[in-house]
């Protein structure tokens, strides 16, 4: 699928009242679940919001005439849009072309085989007009799961996820369920943002490129497919790899914070390397080490001694440029020694088992490289880059988490 820039306007003209909602469900041969995924959304949003809302159901041309069966049922349901699209395809796309013709100021989307219950929408509409930006259902929080999935999908599922905040923790690490693909979104948070999405997950490119204040999470529990088959295929996960990759390097406004931050990260990290190696170098004089020697006694006490004070010095020098600079934003809303304080224990705990890490890998490697000739300096330098990985995700995920 050729790569495609799309825009959702702030308004759409609109004759009459403009509904609140639109809820976009992007359909590819469902036709047998297409009625009753109808029915039952209709049923809960005629409850919720009787006549102000719109279901608008994007179907890619399928063979099976999902979209003529989709049609056949507006004369029954007067909120039903039904769109036919036949030439684009793609579920990413299909959203957003949803939205463009939207007319309301929540937007939502969920898939159409009735495996994202439509009675969590209640929960949603409730999380976004408490003032939620985005409210996101997830199988991964309290009352949420994945119903029946063998293993092998639910190994599948958690690489995908692994995958995503590995590559784009900005904005992975403060969701529970990246991969999702059921939500509701403020229209002003999207509003004029450039989407550029590839594949089948839309949530990712929303929180990247889109105005995100505060998030919401609803747990949910996958319900079981009775009719169709599943669209999964390796190919989507290729284009998942594309689409974050292509995120990874978005400067923006949003959740990515731009790509400076995570320079800024980076320098602070470097920071900390050097004032690792210099207080290494410091201790050696004082308790008569070598740090560049390559017969140097590893395991004697004051060689790991000197390893822990570095350690700490390295993690306490970090926080404070990290809490001063990378994360001024976030640590600006709680100002205070007490709140100071406790971001600092909490960067400690968390850093905790990076260092841990990066004292056994040091005394791994120095016993290793010592046998071949090479000094404790590069095993150092190796324990420092294995640990640093673990700091950088774990303190996105708890320490500044938006």
């Amino acid at each position: 699928m050729s790569l495609v820039s799309l825009v959702i306007p702030a308004l759409v003209p609109s004759i009459g009242q403009r509904p609140l909602l639109s809820l976009i469900v992007p359909t590819y041969n469902e036709s047998g679940n297409v009625e009753v995924l109808v029915q039952r959304i209709s049923g809960i949003l005629d409850g919720l919001l009787p006549q102000n809302y719109q279901l608008i159901l994007v179907d890619d041309d399928s063979p099976d005439r999902t979209w003529e069966i989709a049609q056949s049922l507006q004369s029954q349901y007067p909120q039903l849009v039904v769109i036919r699209r036949q030439t684009e395809r793609g579920l990413s796309t299909a959203v957003i072309r949803g939205w463009q013709q939207a007319e309301g100021e929540i937007l939502g989307v969920m898939d159409g085989d009735l495996q994202h219950p439509p009675e969590v929408l209640a929960q949603l509409l409730t999380a976004i007009t408490d003032g939620a930006s985005i409210a996101i259902a997830s199988r991964y929080v309290q009352d949420g799961g994945v119903g029946n999935w063998n293993g092998i999908r639910q190994f599948i599922s958690k690489g995908g996820i692994r995958l995503a905040v590995w590559i784009l923790p900005e904005v992975a690490s403060h969701l529970s369920d990246p991969m999702s693909g059921y939500f509701l979104i403020q229209r002003q948070a999207i509003a004029e943002c450039e989407l550029s999405p590839i594949g089948y997950k839309i949530l990712l490119e929303v929180m990247a490129r889109g105005r995100i204040s505060k998030i919401q999470e609803v747990g949910f529990t996958f319900d079981l497919r009775t009719q169709g088959s599943s669209k999964l295929t390796w190919r989507q996960y290729e284009e998942l790899v594309r689409h974050l990759i292509r995120l990874r390097f978005a400067v923006g406004s949003g959740a990515v914070g731009g790509v400076g931050r995570f320079l800024r990260f980076g320098l602070v990290g470097l920071s900390g390397v050097c004032i690792d190696f210099l207080m290494l170098l410091l201790l050696g004089k004082i308790f008569n080490f070598d740090l560049l020697a390559v017969k140097s006694q590893l395991f004697q006490p004051q060689i790991l001694w000197s390893k822990v004070i570095a350690v700490e010095v390295a993690i306490i020098n970090n926080f404070i440029w990290n809490d001063l600079w990378t994360f001024k934003d976030t640590s600006q809303k709680f100002r205070g020694w007490n709140a100071r304080l406790i971001r600092f224990l909490r960067f400690n705990l968390a850093c905790g088992f990076g260092a841990l890490l990066n004292i056994f890998l040091f005394s791994l490697f120095g016993a290793l490289f010592s046998k071949v000739g090479m000094g404790l300096v590069w095993a150092n330098l190796l324990a420092i880059i294995c640990s640093t990985a673990w700091n950088y995700l774990i303190n996105l995920k708890f320490n500044w988490k938006a």
